[in-house]
């Protein structure tokens, strides 16, 4: 790269890493492997599947529990959208590490590692999906879910679209992409990155990004701060893209005004699992 666009880009462009300081009610780092250790304990030769979220650059894994992939996310129905403020996974664009957060699932989990610029960061007038927890703000992450089931079911609220009184046991997809958020009109519409539609008789996220990487395909379960101590039960596909895609943080404060889905906020993330005996061999 010359030397004079390195210089502008470096005067102009700031890490989203370093943008906001350091939570002051963080918790230590001996919390966070406290939960591990319980939820190693409370998994041991107990017959749990692999586990999410993970660190999608590394492929070693030694569950042994197998179960078949699920189809393709285009022979299934879109079941639900929901998104966590930061990644859940680590990997790719995303291996920036948020901090442990409040020790429940709020302010960890990975960031953005890419540069943003002056423009882009600009504050929002007003609060983006505020709830007890905080509210979204320029600069972070957020890794959005398009959760498919095999079951003949319609988009809706929680895990429970996803499932139906005919089939209790559907296979479960996660179609998963990470956005980092920007005060900038030309960036990608989080209302139409959710908009649904049919097609071929399935029940289909319409914008879902092409142009984010290859996804690294693997076997795991369902996430979320609830299982940080305790297993997961469900087996579902991920589908997670590596590379990261700017987001109009002012349409995703739009879309948390009203959806099909009475998503009004960001969830927390789960821990990150590291134990080898809780994730699959990414093939």
């Amino acid at each position: 790269m010359k030397k004079k666009i390195f210089l502008t880009f470096v005067v102009s462009a700031f890490s989203v890493a370093n943008i906001y300081g350091k939570d002051l009610s963080e918790v230590k780092n001996s919390v966070i492997e406290a939960q591990k250790l319980k939820l190693a304990e409370n998994t041991k030769n107990k017959g749990f599947g692999p586990q999410s979220p993970r660190d999608i650059d590394l492929k070693k894994g030694n569950n042994k529990i197998i179960f078949s992939s699920a189809p393709d996310y285009t022979k299934m129905n879109l079941c639900n959208i929901h998104f966590h403020k930061n990644a859940e996974h680590k990997g790719g664009e995303f291996s920036v590490y948020a901090g442990n957060g409040n020790g429940k699932g709020y302010e960890s989990g990975y960031k953005y590692s890419g540069l943003l610029s002056k423009k882009e960061l600009i504050p929002t007038k007003e609060k983006i999906c505020p709830n007890k927890n905080g509210e979204l703000k320029v600069g972070e992450t957020i890794e959005v879910h398009y959760v498919h089931s095999t079951a003949q079911v319609k988009p809706g609220p929680t895990l429970g679209a996803c499932l139906s009184d005919s089939i209790k046991n559907p296979q479960l997809r996660v179609e998963a992409q990470v956005y980092v958020l920007v005060n900038d009109k030309n960036a990608l519409d989080f209302n139409k990155l959710a908009e649904y539609g049919t097609k071929k008789g399935y029940y289909q996220a319409l914008n879902i990004p092409t142009n984010s990487g290859t996804p690294v395909l693997y076997e795991g379960s369902t996430t979320g701060p609830s299982y940080n101590e305790k297993g997961s039960p469900l087996q579902v596909t991920w589908n997670v893209r590596p590379k990261v895609q700017k987001v109009d943080i002012n349409t995703v404060g739009q879309w948390c005004k009203g959806n099909t889905f009475n998503e009004d906020h960001a969830h927390g993330v789960r821990n990150l699992v590291t134990n080898p005996d809780l994730l699959s061999e990414i093939k």
